[in-house]
């Protein structure tokens, strides 16, 4: 009997890239993001971005079946875009086989956008924007519509998470789908007033070395968004975008617009800045009506 020929190295190899890829995913595309190499392998640092990405997108994909028409309508915002890989990804998988629809990349590097509008049009991707803007900015640009289906923010640092979530407010988003890094703004009032209420009592150590108050800031700062989505009538699931080995900043927020505004959530909102000593923060990013 004639023995079976075994694959050659580079066929196994690509054989090997080929199992992680979504089904329709275009390798052209990932070669220009430079996930994949020209020689269509994939690196470690790749494939843990790419993981990410293909995570989140699989929540966002639930989200966007879920709008009129299974999503054949859709807008979508992606804020912090970057280079923009959830975006084109995005695009790629759901919105090229559809015949409307339409993504919108914000970011304030010009060259990364330039880029991006650069690659759309090789690739033919029609029906995606790039807008060189500043999160705040964009809610009143003339370039977006007035209402947003789904509004995403992978990594984005400090406030511009709170820029994103009134974005999204102002466009009466169905969804949002959040991933924050790098809070500080919190972090830095809890330094400054010591949280005076509470600067008495045993709760004063969650913050007495830096380290902590870093720590403290950052997860104090995502309960205070998630009150506040749930204050403006959403409804909020929290939980991890992927294995705590792939990324430090893993936190998940999704909501979910229900019209609903929990005025519990807005007293328990009040409550907690109240007692941190960041009641100033309800004239900037915890406005309630």
């Amino acid at each position: 009997m004639n023995a079976v020929a075994k694959p050659s190295k580079a066929a196994k190899a690509e054989a090997d890239v080929l199992a992680e890829l979504r089904p329709g995913q275009s390798q052209e595309l990932l070669k220009e993001l430079h996930i994949l190499t020209r020689e269509g392998r994939l690196n470690q640092d790749s494939r843990r971005k790419l993981k990410q990405v293909y995570h989140l997108f699989q929540f966002i994909e639930k989200l966007l079946r879920e709008l009129p028409d299974g999503g054949a309508h859709a807008t979508l915002a992606d804020h912090g875009a970057g280079k923009s890989y959830l975006g084109f990804i995005i695009y790629d998988l759901f919105f090229k086989a559809l015949q409307d629809g339409h993504v919108y990349g914000i970011e304030t590097r010009a060259e990364l956008v330039e880029k991006s509008r650069v690659l759309a049009r090789h690739l033919g991707f029609d029906r995606m924007s790039f807008l060189n803007l500043t999160v705040a900015a964009s809610a009143h640009a003339a370039e977006l519509p007035p209402r947003i289906d789904v509004v995403t923010a992978l990594h984005a640092c400090d406030t511009a998470t709170d820029d994103a979530i009134a974005f999204g407010l102002a466009k009466q988003a169905g969804f949002m789908v959040l991933v924050p890094c790098c809070q500080a703004e919190v972090a830095a009032c809890l330094r400054e007033t010591k949280a005076l209420a509470l600067s008495r009592t045993p709760l004063a150590e969650l913050w007495r070395h830096p380290l902590h108050t870093r720590e403290i800031g950052s997860q104090l700062t995502n309960v205070l968004r998630c009150l506040y989505l749930e204050a403006n009538g959403y409804q909020v699931t929290v939980t991890e975008l992927v294995g705590w080995e792939h990324s430090m900043k893993n936190e998940l927020i999704i909501a979910r617009r229900t019209g609903h505004a929990k005025t519990s959530a807005a007293e328990r909102l009040k409550s907690l800045l109240g007692e941190f000593g960041l009641a100033s923060l309800l004239e900037t990013r915890f406005r309630l009506s």
